[in-house]
């Protein structure tokens, strides 16, 4: 079409309308709200029945899906409390058994400690009286060494003094244990004297 053809299209359309007053400036005519209509049952029918579910659809999975992690987020959180309460808990079982150990190994620290004193006081005890013993049996061999040499002595002198022979042993035996036996008498009478 041209130019011409248009602009007289116009003019012939601007002389043959009516000119519309009030309310029905805002109203359209029937055929335009029929067309309407028609167009968009057009539109709304496939739109309500297919993209419409569809999208419906879509969404409820991703609402189903942001639940589901809600959920499991929930459930972890819960287990991770738990976890947490379970350790603090076999943490203060452990604590508590430590302090049972120690408290064990002190006692037996001090068991071992008076055992060992015990047995370190027997060991002496034992020691002394070994000792004594020893010492004992050494007095009683310098008493008899003593006895002897003394007695030796005595008889020789004995015999240089009385002049006669004292060499049978049964003789010089009773008059070494008699000299013993005054010379143990004198001490003993000075020693209560003292």
């Amino acid at each position: 079409m041209s130019a011409a053809a248009i602009t007289a299209a116009v003019v012939t359309a601007a002389e043959s309308s009516e000119e519309i007053k009030g309310i029905q400036l805002l109203l359209p005519e029937a055929y335009d709200i029929f067309w309407s209509a028609v167009v968009l049952l057009l539109i709304a029918i496939p739109f309500f029945k297919f993209a419409l579910p569809a999208l419906q659809k879509v969404l409820d999975e991703r609402t189903a899906k942001i639940e589901g992690g809600l959920a499991k987020a929930e459930q972890a959180q819960a287990e991770a409390a738990a976890a947490l309460d379970e350790y603090h808990q076999q943490l203060a079982e452990a604590r508590a058994e430590a302090a049972r150990i120690r408290e064990d190994a002190r006692a037996e620290g001090g068991q071992i400690v008076a055992e060992l004193r015990t047995r370190a006081q027997d060991e002496a005890a034992r020691i002394a009286e070994t000792a004594q013993r020893q010492i004992e049996a050494e007095r009683q061999q310098a008493a008899v060494q003593l006895r002897t040499d003394v007695g030796a002595l005595a008889t020789e002198l004995a015999s240089k003094i009385v002049g006669e022979s004292l060499e049978d042993e049964v003789r010089r035996s009773r008059v070494v244990d008699r000299f013993l036996d005054e010379l143990e008498a004198t001490t003993a009478t000075s020693g209560k004297g003292a």
